[in-house]
């Protein structure tokens, strides 16, 4: 089986999760993944800047929409001025209540900013480390699971085989297009994009949002 692919650019470097390569690779193997891109073409090579700001962006993102998220964020960004972790931490619990950012997340917001701060967690080196020290520095600020630490990878430092177990749209994905419904079966699928199962997660997103008339919004 051959593929053409039409992906914006003469060249895509291959420490990229979407690459030529990887995608000729999970095409030849997996057939649902070839019936999205031959109805939607290949997914966007999603990025985003590694660091503070991201961070926190994405933890305003858990258990809500994007879009609602990024208003959030927008709220935020006005009351901080510069957005950095001291000025996260001279915010009153009023200003991130104007902010719509619930009790929880502030929390969250404030403890990855004393972290930084500290030198507990320094994000201009993590990304240095390996996966399993990644997730063990990141998972050990209150507020980080592992959803949160999967998009981080995934976006800010493009490892290619993270897998979120966590994310809705990407499990609901599979089930519907796999006709599956445990998670022990989710896992399978998932086992059979290694080593590009961030691929093959970029690939679920790009079908959740193309079926749906979206776009991803960061």
């Amino acid at each position: 089986m051959g593929f053409e692919f039409c992906v914006g650019e003469s060249t895509i470097k291959m420490n990229k999760i979407i690459n030529k390569n990887d995608l000729e690779f999970l095409l030849k193997n997996d057939q649902i993944l070839a019936g999205i891109y031959a109805q939607y073409g290949v997914p966007p090579n999603w990025q985003r800047d590694p660091g503070f700001v991201t961070l926190c962006q994405i933890i305003l993102e858990q258990q809500v929409s994007l879009v609602s998220a990024k208003a959030h964020f927008d709220q935020l960004r006005g009351h901080l001025g510069e957005f950095i972790p001291e000025n996260i931490l001279k915010l009153s619990d009023e200003e991130m209540r104007n902010s719509f950012i619930s009790r929880q997340k502030a929390k969250y917001l404030r403890e990855l900013s004393e972290a930084v701060i500290s030198g507990k967690l320094n994000l201009e080196e993590v990304h240095q480390l390996e996966e399993k020290e990644i997730r063990a520095k990141l998972t050990s600020i209150k507020g980080i699971g592992n959803w949160t630490c999967d998009v981080y990878l995934l976006f800010c430092l493009q490892h290619k085989d993270i897998f979120p177990l966590g994310d809705i749209a990407v499990v609901n994905s599979i089930k519907e297009l796999y006709k599956i419904s445990s998670k022990e079966e989710i896992h399978e699928i998932s086992e059979n994009w290694k080593p590009f199962r961030s691929l093959g997660t970029y690939f679920m997103w790009h079908y959740y949002l193309k079926k749906r008339g979206r776009i991803a919004i960061f």
